[in-house]
């Protein structure tokens, strides 16, 4: 029987301002629980306003690891102004620009969980670049084109530790969906070409994926 999330912490993420749906999120957070038992570190690319971190974070809590939160608070391509994922409320008055941390922040703080989660403020490659840890898990939900998708699975997937996961949201095999999922549907077919990764599960968008081999 998957993990589920207790009510409030639910309910928390219901609130939130995000994207994902309540299928993906408890797919998540069950993946994240099961990854939580090896002791290691739970790793997100892509918060925007935590809505996703409150599930990592619970999970790590329960584990007694931490979550780890990449992402540069500018938003995303199709978060931008005139796009359709664009939210006025997540820009800065006095820059005229995107900032979700602030908003972030304020999600895990009303859910209780900032003490577990450590937010690393930067761009995905720089921050891979410095990172030489294992990870139990690695969520990938960042940006969508090949360039922001393609990076994010190099630098973070080669961490996954043996038996961990690797999940990657936003995952639309159709062409139709050039802009919206195509990229990262293109680097979870890079995952299981590699021969390092194995799939377990899939829920509408978000594909749940082991890390069985080396070779990535």
């Amino acid at each position: 029987m998957p993990a589920v999330p207790q009510p409030e912490i639910l309910a928390a993420f219901e609130a939130a301002k995000g994207f994902m749906p309540v299928d993906e999120g408890l797919a998540l957070y069950a993946a994240a629980v099961e990854a939580g038992r090896l002791g290691l570190p739970l790793l997100e690319v892509g918060s925007y306003c935590g809505r996703s971190t409150i599930l990592l974070a619970d999970a790590a809590r329960t584990a007694g690891v931490t979550a780890l939160t990449v992402d540069h608070h500018r938003g995303s391509e199709e978060q931008q102004p005139g796009w359709d994922y664009h939210d006025p409320e997540t820009v800065d008055p006095a820059l005229g620009v995107m900032d979700t941390l602030p908003l972030f922040r304020r999600t895990l703080h009303r859910a209780g969980l900032e003490e577990h989660v450590v937010a690393l403020v930067g761009r995905s490659p720089r921050i891979a670049a410095l990172w030489n840890r294992p990870l139990g898990l690695v969520f990938v939900d960042g940006g969508h084109t090949d360039e922001h998708a393609g990076a994010d699975y190099d630098g973070w997937a080669p961490h996954v530790a043996e038996g961990g996961l690797l999940v990657i949201h936003d995952v639309f095999p159709h062409p139709e969906d050039e802009f919206t999922g195509q990229a990262p549907y293109r680097i979870y077919l890079r995952a299981l070409g590699s021969g390092a990764f194995t799939e377990v599960s899939v829920t509408g968008s978000l594909r749940v994926l082991r890390r069985t081999g080396a070779g990535i």
